[in-house]
């Protein structure tokens, strides 16, 4: 079975610039084998619900991509099903060009990085953003954090595939230094009682 990325992504210039440059062959066979990638894993599961924040790309009228960044708590890129996730669109600078864009085109781009790990996930699909139904909102929203809810936004999975590793940067979040670090204070706070007890007379 084709996977189902490479119908989206190999468009004819893409195949030219292959042929050119020696991969086309390569990439030839590995379009025709594998799996179609088109739902969603418990390894895709778990690495969404520990994302706390990703890239989503729309397209213009006119054209141009457009990303934009998203962030929140790690989960609030929910899984709904194997096919769809979603997520609250928080009130932000009011430009709504993504919500803008997606009303004249579907086609959306998620990017998910993992950079401690140099792990990254790409993901094509169509994307809508709806007004804010208190069912989809209780079912989306973040426990205490206090921004309004202007959308939600309902991604369908048509393909992904995960990235090489090769040229991402190693960093870590604030959580992840602060977990990093935590034995260590531990361990100076020890050191530091140690010596005040051997310093007393």
């Amino acid at each position: 079975m084709p996977r189902k990325f490479t119908q989206l992504a190999f468009t004819p210039a893409v195949k030219a610039i292959q042929e050119k440059y020696g991969s086309r062959q390569t990439y030839a066979r590995f379009e025709e084998s594998g799996p179609s990638n088109d739902t969603i894993t418990p390894d895709i599961a778990q690495f969404i619900a520990e994302r706390d924040g990703f890239y989503l790309g729309t397209v213009s009228s006119n054209g141009y991509p457009y990303i934009q960044f998203r962030g929140g708590s790690p989960g609030f890129l929910k899984v709904l099903d194997e096919q769809t996730l979603g997520f609250a669109d928080f009130k932000g600078n009011v430009q709504y060009v993504t919500v803008g864009n997606l009303t004249e085109n579907d086609k959306a781009f998620l990017f998910l990085m993992d950079y401690r790990n140099r792990r990254r996930l790409k993901v094509w699909g169509r994307a809508v953003a709806i007004d804010p139904d208190p069912d989809w909102v209780e079912r989306l929203k973040m426990p205490d954090y206090p921004a309004e809810v202007e959308h939600v936004i309902l991604f369908h999975i048509e393909a992904w595939n995960w990235n090489c590793p090769q040229h991402i940067p190693v960093r870590y979040t604030e959580a992840e230094v602060a977990a990093i670090a935590a034995p260590l204070h531990t361990r100076i706070a020890e050191l530091e009682q140690l010596v005040a007890h051997l310093r007393q007379p």
